[in-house]
């Protein structure tokens, strides 16, 4: 037996190329899947759990969402760095601690009147 056409040798190279090609899509398109999923179910770095100080139950689920991100995304003002859910969540020493929780109070009633 010889070698096989170039023709032949061609065909499988590009069929080869191919299967690559489409494993490489879908092991992308399944790690998106997974970090889409995890955006989706996690929402913040700190949610109503963490930050069980101020009562989130008088929202509905959008509210929260609301509320968690003006929380998440508002940064404590003693200069700390951390995010003023980070703060209230985690730091029990902060001397703005008081002022921050009313903060959080007040984000929660804002999300409520929209």
């Amino acid at each position: 037996m010889g070698k096989p056409p170039k023709k032949q040798l061609k065909a499988k190279k590009a069929a080869r190329t191919a299967r690559t090609l489409v494993k490489w899509a879908v092991g992308l398109a399944l790690a998106a899947a997974i970090v889409y999923g995890f955006i989706q179910t996690s929402g913040f770095p700190f949610d109503a759990d963490d930050l069980a100080i101020v009562d989130f139950t008088v929202l509905n689920a959008s509210e929260q969402r609301t509320a968690l991100r003006a929380a998440n995304g508002a940064r404590c003002t003693c200069g700390c760095g951390m995010t003023l859910a980070q703060c209230v969540a985690t730091d029990m020493s902060c001397p703005v601690r008081d002022r921050n929780i009313d903060r959080l109070k007040t984000m929660v009633q804002d999300a409520r009147g929209r």
